[in-house]
Parts: structure tokens; sequence; C-alpha cells
């Protein structure tokens, strides 16, 4: 399937921008939507719109009529489970409800999920699309609730499952970078957990491998490099694109607890969403977040291409020609 026009949520978004990028570049006409009073991007053309308001998403679907809607936009960080919800599941069912109104004959809704939605895995077993799929945490239960209104909504879609995903302009791992460039190289305790990871090139990739194939219809597929990593191994990739020694400190998990606690009486004093909180914590406390592109390779022929030395080569170079820190 040919791509002529496509309409784009989270556009402004880490994952969001590369795949609209990658779109242009194919020649499609992307109409992306961003939220009243964010500004319009240099890149394509973009409407405003409000999640939460049904119509202005039905005006801009009758006007605009993609053959293919990728749904990004969501959040990452919240106070409560209803954070969670206005952020990633609200949207999804009002941007479903508008299609299904004005614009019943669209080829293919794709949305970008998360391997969180699964629930974590274990260190000897990655998770697989056929396994159950039970969430631990608050953002794992909302892009499940959100999978779940794409799969009973009768229009064509298809779901991926990205795992971690690293590379320019992803602003959750540029910590480890940041420390590692101060000579640190920081554990929780999480030095033997286990990981399943993609850079974000490959992820964008895979996303459009997977909208545009006939296999793919009304199907849900994990986005990963298939090299489940220690998170050991993975920063030690980090500390070897360092020019400099760097040192190595481990904490115990209970640290993480306690900046979780921290975090979250923070939020409670200003009601600012932190990245850092029990859910976090949560998350942190499993021994592995591992997932198969088993299925991906044999039903679309998606295989990562770029390594995890390589991608993190790219992004440390990336981060440094943008300033995002220095070398100290």
């Amino acid at each position: 399937m040919k791509i002529q026009k496509a309409l784009v949520t989270g556009a402004s978004g880490f994952i969001g921008g590369r795949l609209r990028d990658a779109l242009l570049a194919d020649g499609v006409d992307v109409v992306a939507i961003r939220r009243g009073g964010s500004p319009a991007s240099s890149k394509g053309r973009s409407v405003e719109a409000a999640y939460d308001d049904v119509d202005s998403l039905r005006a801009v679907v009758s006007q605009e009529r993609p053959d293919v809607v990728f749904h990004v936009a969501g959040v990452t960080k919240g106070v409560t489970f209803e954070d969670f919800r206005n952020g990633n599941v609200t949207p999804t069912a009002n941007l479903l409800a508008a299609l299904k109104a004005e614009h019943p004959k669209l080829r293919r809704f794709v949305q970008v999920s998360s391997q969180t939605s699964y629930g974590p895995s274990t260190p000897s077993r990655p998770t697989i699309e056929d396994d159950p799929r039970r969430p631990v945490e608050f953002y794992g239960r909302s892009k499940l609730e959100a999978e779940i209104l794409v799969e009973r909504s009768g229009l064509p879609f298809t779901i991926v499952r990205p795992s971690g995903v690293y590379g320019p302009g992803d602003v959750d791992f540029l910590e480890l970078f940041r420390a590692a460039s101060m000579r640190t190289n920081l554990f929780f305790g999480n030095e033997a957990k286990w990981g399943s990871f993609i850079y974000v090139d490959d992820c964008v990739r895979g996303t459009l491998m997977a909208a545009t194939h006939d296999a793919t219809l009304n199907r849900g597929y994990f986005l990963t490099d298939d090299v489940p990593t220690t998170w050991g191994a993975f920063q030690q990739l980090i500390v070897d694109a360092m020019p400099h020694r760097v040192f190595t400190v481990r904490l115990p998990e209970a640290f993480v607890s306690l900046a979780a606690m921290g975090g979250e009486f923070l939020s409670s004093r200003d009601g600012k969403a932190r990245l850092m909180n029990r859910q976090k914590a949560i998350m942190s406390a499993q021994d592995a977040w591992t997932c198969s592109g088993a299925r991906a390779r044999a039903e679309f022929g998606f295989e990562a291409e770029v390594t995890q030395r390589e991608g993190i080569a790219r992004t440390d170079r990336w981060y440094r020609e943008q300033n995002w820190y220095r070398l100290r």
C-alpha cells in the first residue's frame, strides 16, 4: 500500500517527529494535529485540534480525509491513573469516533502503543504477542485500554508496540549520557536486569512497514532490535562512547523508592507530573522488560538495522552537536 496522505498525532514529540520527517522524505502529504496554542512546525502542514473535543477532530478528518492515521500522541508522565487515561485513552477514543463518523473508509489506523501494555517478561523468555496482556502500572494500563479501543473500533488497524526507544531527541535516556559525560555510570540495583531496545530510526521504519503491509491488517507487533540486553551491558556502550574514564557507582534499589516518594511529594505540592514516581518504581522493580520481534520479522520482514553500539554512538554525537550536554 502506498500512502498518499497521512494524519499524524504527536508530531512534535520524539518518535512522532522522526515519523513525520520520514513520511515527508517519501513524498507523503503529511498533516500533523497540534494542540491549541502550539506553534506550527516548519516541516509539513499542521492543523489545530483538541483531543478532548470530538467535533474539532471531526472537522479535521472531514477536511483532510487521510489514507492512514498514525496515532503517536500520548503521555508518559502523570500523577494519577486519570492523568494517563486523559492523555492516552481519551484522545484515542475521540479520534476513533471522529474517523468513524467522517471517514469510515480510512485505509489504516496505526496505533503506536508500548511494550508496557503487556507488562514485564522474565529474564529467560521475552514476551510474545500471544501472551496475555498484564500491565503492572498506570502507563501500561492506559496503553492497553487504548489498544482495546482500537481493536474494537471496526476500523482497519495495525498496532505497533516499541520496546525502549532511544536516539537523537530522546529525553529519557539522555540522563544516562549526561551522567557518563560527568564521569559517572550509575546503577540503582538494576545492573543485572534485562531490557529490550530499539533505535528510533528503526522504530520509525518498522512502523511504516507495518502500516503499509497487507499481512499486518488488524494485527499487533512488538518492535525491537531483538537483542535483549542487561542494563549493565547497555550502559557500558554509553561509557564506551565517552573519551574519558567513567566510574561506576552502584546504589541499592531502595534509592528508587526514596526518589519515587520524593517525586510524588513534590507533585502533590505543585500538581506537576514527574518522571520519578511510584509507578516508575514499579517498572524498575521488575527483573525484565524484554519482547520478541519474531512476529514482525515473519509477517512483514522487519529487522532492526542499527546495532546498539552504533545507535548509542549516533545518539551521543547528536546530543553533543545540539549542546544537550558537554564533556567534563
